[in-house]
């Protein structure tokens, strides 16, 4: 008697998984892993517990209000500018020696810019909308600001490069200009 089913030639999938996992192995090899960019940051240390760690009230004058809204807009002082202006207003605040102490800085004492950059601080804000690209771009030129005033505080100061500083050197470059930034909590 015949049979309702045919009989179909049967294909040998053992070399199947021998091709997937070479396969598997050459995407693993190509593919492009991308960098994360980061923020490069060292937390100030704990304040232990029942101890107050405020160092008391700052002055408003030794505030740099920057704030970035949900359309990528940088308002500095409640005036918008560009994110090229950022760096140059930030190291004009800071090397500002509103108080006259600071025999090492060259600014414009003026009374509404910061006393001494010991004292100034840069308050970042910026809204739950804003692109992470703007917010690092914004912490880069900060950055930028402070690294450039050591900088110029090594050759002048120092009278050495800032990449050939001693460890004593080096402590004593970020104490001229210590990296104080406030970021705010974010805003709607």
């Amino acid at each position: 008697m015949k049979s309702s089913r045919r009989d179909y030639p049967e294909v040998n999938a053992g070399s199947m998984a021998d091709i997937a996992f070479l396969l598997l192995i050459f995407f693993l090899v190509t593919a492009v892993i991308p960098k994360d960019k980061g923020i490069n940051r060292k937390l100030p240390p704990p304040c232990p517990p029942n101890v107050d760690c405020t160092d008391g009230p700052v002055s408003m004058r030794n505030i740099l209000e920057v704030n970035v809204n949900g359309n990528n807009d940088l308002l500095v002082e409640n005036e918008i500018i560009s994110i090229e202006e950022l760096k140059g207003i930030i190291k004009v605040f800071l090397n500002n020696n509103g108080d006259g102490s600071c025999d090492y800085c060259v600014g414009l004492q003026a009374k509404d810019l910061s006393a001494n950059p010991k004292t100034a601080v840069v308050s970042l804000a910026n809204n739950k909308m804003t692109s992470y690209e703007f917010y690092i771009k914004v912490q880069d030129e900060i950055t930028k600001a402070y690294y450039e005033l050591r900088s110029d505080y090594a050759t002048k100061v120092l009278n050495t490069s800032s990449n050939k500083l001693t460890e004593e050197e080096l402590l004593e470059v970020k104490k001229a200009y210590p990296f104080i930034l406030s970021e705010t909590e974010v805003k709607n």
